[in-house]
């Protein structure tokens, strides 16, 4: 028998036609290449993500915080409001430290009255009352200067702003708590230019 009367069986592996790469063979040592790289690859991207992770959450967990606290700060008011009627007990004065704008302060006397007894009946003797003395300071430029000029000792006025609790050192170097009134709004119920001498 003569080898021409067997037939050529093909091999195992087939032929690569020289236009197609090595990358895009399923089999073969070419093909088990791209597999391997492939495989590393998807490792590579497993641990990065890993580590990513931590590093987003604590991300996406600090913009939630800020986000709330920003939504809190927005949609909780608060109110600090003060309406103050009484007589000045003494004529304004205009102070100013130094690197700071000046600011006009006075003092407001507010008076509380209530009955002492269980007589229903008005009388004089029954009626207590109790004297409130305010801090009065205004620091807005058109009040300031006008409460300056018209504020007078004695006078019957209006005052509305904010309370404000402070710390003052005295002449003998103590520290000392302050109460003030910042006025924002001042309301004449006494005609002052009349007064005005």
């Amino acid at each position: 028998m003569h080898s021409e009367d067997f037939p050529v069986l093909p091999s195992r592996e087939p032929s690569v036609p020289a236009a197609a790469g090595s990358d895009s063979l399923p089999g073969g040592c070419a093909g088990q290449s791209l597999r391997k790289r492939l495989k590393i690859r998807l490792e590579e991207e497993r641990v990065e993500a890993m580590f990513r992770r931590p590093v987003v959450q604590v991300l996406r967990q600090f913009v939630r915080h800020e986000s709330e606290v920003a939504s809190s700060l927005v949609l909780e008011r608060s109110l600090n409001r003060v309406q103050l009627l009484g007589r000045v007990g003494q004529d304004p004065v205009m102070r100013q430290v130094e690197g700071k704008n000046p600011v006009t302060i006075f003092s407001l006397a507010t008076n509380e009255m209530w009955r002492s007894g269980e007589n229903e009946t008005y009388q004089m003797g029954d009626v207590s009352q109790k004297t409130t003395w305010h801090r009065i300071s205004v620091f807005r430029p058109g009040l300031r200067d006008v409460a300056y000029q018209y504020v007078k000792k004695g006078s019957r006025i209006y005052v509305e702003g904010k309370v404000d609790y402070g710390e003052y050192t005295d002449k003998n170097n103590v520290r000392r708590q302050a109460t003030t009134i910042i006025a924002d709004n001042i309301i004449f119920l006494t005609d002052q230019m009349k007064e005005k001498p």
